[in-house]
């Protein structure tokens, strides 16, 4: 819906941070920064982004260095119990 339905979003940038790649990332699928961040430009609570398989939010957040040709995964968080 927000990525024209693509499961997958390639972008073609040098970024140093994770916010950087983010800020191409929303210049390409801009419905998706306001599920991401905050009105404020923070990492919401409920959203787990992943630089490789390392979660940002425990590396730098949004200042999580980014190495040679990185991968990152945006989740919201799940949770739930027993029924």
């Amino acid at each position: 819906m927000f990525a024209d339905g693509r499961d997958t979003v390639a972008v073609d940038a040098s970024a140093s941070t994770l916010r950087d790649a983010l800020d191409v990332l929303w210049a390409v699928c801009p419905g998706l920064r306001d599920r991401v961040v905050t009105e404020q430009g923070e990492l919401r609570e409920h959203v787990n982004v992943f630089v490789s398989s390392e979660n940002a939010r425990y590396m730098g957040g949004l200042a999580t260095p980014l190495g040679d040709d990185p991968e990152i995964s945006i989740f919201h968080a799940v949770s739930g119990g027993m029924l």
